[in-house]
């Protein structure tokens, strides 16, 4: 019944303390008397035993020493061990003094047995991890794989620890660039070099993968290493922050090859989580297009919030089954409805906002291809992303949402394409919506006071979007090549999934201090040149520019050389977040709004031309181009 309370280990350790304490008063007796112990002092052994033992096990019981495995035996452990010995000596002498036997007792006797106790208890628990581990890890047949180890600051350090008891992994050297670590040796792992010795260690060592441990400037070494390993062979991984190490939440278990995202270099989004738990928590929300990669990534992120509902709308139904797959198993508590609608059916949505009654709309649905809206679909596109837009935002009014978020793109900057110019002319629909006290029907007039806050947010490319150009280069690859890109100086702007997400839902937070229609823009950091994106991606899959070459195919219509996040007439205010600015837009009025939903309900089926002549007058700053030049 003993072992059952408290565990076999928890007994064999106890029982282990139990017999310690009782050899080390026996040892400290024959140490002292040279092994020649007179037995008028023997015979006191009787005597101090029992209260020795008792009291010192009762201490070590106090101080929790049985809580943990042996095998995990740490520093932490044995200070805890010499906190508990020292205290539990005071304890002993106490109890022998007042039982009268402290007088008869040698005082080295004294001095050495809590010292023999302290050994014999930190040496057998430090040689069973060791015994342990080496039957674990580094034993005979042992086929672990050695690594070279980039850095040699916090991180690398907790990396190697963790490497030493791996069943995957062994460390043979370590490269960092400060000349003081040169050469010294980190529990056990010596700074063999500099990182630029990269390429020679590997070779030198023989090494198939490297793993880089540093926290600053990573993305630039990240990049490097990815471009040296490429050349020789080798495979690239990287760890989680110092932060996470330490914290317990990842391990070596956690080491994973480098991803297009790291090479960016993205400062993290902080957000404000109290103020969005405010917006979001408890609320019904619902997300247009959250079948596709910001809408379903919006979803993921709003699960975190604990809203009282997620409405999933997409038309698309495949989409949306899998988005169903996904949450149901994901998040089990929280209520979530998946409704198939045509944003541009007014009924369809008035059904929806008069059932779900949502106070968040995040209108992620449109039609984003630039090429395939060019040619074929321009009709379309001004139909999905005008008067859908208009369509969901009206409903939206009417049934008193509080926030209403339109998911932009910088392709609405002076745009040059089809796609764009829809997107810009939705972003004046919520601007006219917003200055409005009035909302139109279907061309009819009625009144309808509303309190709604539009907030607009612009960014550019997502990494791995669907219909990006990332799946597309990768699908290349796979194939051997060649990979297309169209120009060698394209540039464009690009951001994980994830961090554009974050940032819709900071923006929706802060739309409205300023009175709404804000358009927020994303600090997208540095524009990307594509054909970089290409070769990374090349070397992210083991490859050189050899094995899989780049060809240029010239720029498809309606496509710009640089995007742009603001227009020449366009300004931006800061705001509180560093990663968000408030463009200063050209305004529009009630009568535009009118006259544009008049002409998109009653206009017949028009042809590419002509929806590119109409969109001349609607969106002054619309210009269109067959390609642009370098």
């Amino acid at each position: 019944m003993f072992v059952s309370r408290f565990g076999m280990r928890t007994v064999i350790a106890f029982a282990h303390d139990f017999f310690a304490v009782a050899i080390a008063w026996i040892l400290s007796f024959l140490f002292c008397f040279n092994f020649d112990v007179p037995p008028s002092v023997y015979s006191l052994l009787p005597q101090v035993l029992p209260w020795t033992i008792l009291t010192q096990t009762a201490i070590f019981l106090l101080f929790g020493l049985y809580r943990g495995l042996w095998r995990y035996a740490s520093l932490p452990d044995m200070k805890r061990i010499f906190v508990a010995v020292s205290v539990g000596t005071l304890a002993v002498l106490l109890m022998l003094l007042l039982a009268g036997l402290l007088s008869m007792i040698p005082v080295s006797v004294l001095v050495l047995e809590p010292l023999l106790l302290l050994l014999i208890m930190a040496v057998s628990r430090l040689a069973y991890r060791a015994w342990k581990e080496y039957r674990l890890y580094g034993g005979e047949g042992s086929e672990t794989k050695p690594v070279l180890i980039i850095g040699a600051g916090a991180t690398a350090m907790t990396l190697v620890k963790e490497l030493a008891r791996s069943r995957e992994w062994h460390a043979v050297g370590m490269l960092d660039d400060s000349p003081k670590k040169l050469g010294v040796r980190l529990h056990g792992v010596k700074v063999l070099g500099t990182i630029n010795e990269l390429s020679h260690w590997v070779q030198q060592l023989t090494v198939e993968h490297v793993i880089i441990a540093v926290s600053n400037d990573a993305h630039r070494i990240y990049r490097y290493a990815l471009e040296m390993c490429s050349e020789i062979g080798a495979k690239v991984m990287i760890v989680p922050s110092y932060t996470d190490l330490i914290s317990g939440h990842a391990t070596v278990s956690k080491i994973r090859e480098i991803e297009l995202d790291d090479l960016l270099g993205r400062v993290p989004v902080v957000l404000d989580n109290d103020g969005l738990h405010g917006l979001l928590t408890g609320k019904s929300i619902l997300v247009t297009g959250a079948g596709g990669s910001i809408g379903s990534e919006l979803c993921r992120q709003l699960a975190a919030f604990e809203p009282d509902r997620i409405v999933f709308l997409e038309l698309n139904e495949y989409a949306l089954y899998s988005i169903q797959e996904e949450f149901v198993s994901r998040f089990p508590g929280i209520r979530m409805s998946f409704v198939i609608g045509d944003i541009k059916d007014h009924a369809r949505m008035t059904q929806i906002f008069m059932q779900f009654q949502p106070t968040v709309v995040f209108h992620a649905a449109a039609y984003k291809h630039v090429p395939l809206m060019e040619h074929e679909n321009a009709y379309q596109a001004m139909l999905n992303n005008v008067l859908g837009t208009y369509v969901v935002a009206q409903v939206a009014m009417r049934y008193g949402v509080q926030k209403f978020v339109l998911i932009s793109t910088d392709k609405a900057v002076n745009p040059v394409s089809v796609m764009g110019a829809s997107k810009r002319l939705a972003e004046m629909v919520c601007q006219a919506l917003q200055q409005s006290s009035s909302t139109y029907d279907q061309g009819s007039v009625a009144q309808h006071r509303h309190s709604t806050c539009f907030v607009m947010v612009r960014f550019g490319n997502v990494l791995g979007s669907t219909g990006s150009v990332i799946p597309k280069f990768r699908e290349q690859i796979a194939r051997g090549g060649p990979i297309t890109v169209t120009h060698p100086d394209m540039t464009r702007y690009f951001m994980s999934i994830p961090e554009a997400a974050q940032l819709v839902l900071q923006a929706a937070l802060m739309g409205g201090t300023t009175g709404g229609g804000e358009i927020f823009v994303l600090d997208m950091g540095n524009p990307v040149k594509i054909v970089d994106l290409a070769n990374d991606l090349i070397h992210l899959s083991g490859l050189t520019e050899e094995d899989i070459p780049i060809v240029f195919s010239g720029l498809r219509s309606g496509e710009k050389l640089h995007e742009e996040l603001l227009s020449t007439s366009e300004n931006t205010l800061s705001t509180p977040h560093e990663k968000l600015r408030i463009a200063q837009a050209r305004q529009v009025d009630e009568n535009w709004l009118f006259d544009l939903v008049t002409w998109l309900s009653k206009v017949p089926v028009l042809s590419d031309q002509e929806v590119r002549t109409e969109l001349e007058k609607w969106v002054p700053e619309y210009t269109h181009k067959e390609s642009e030049s370098s």
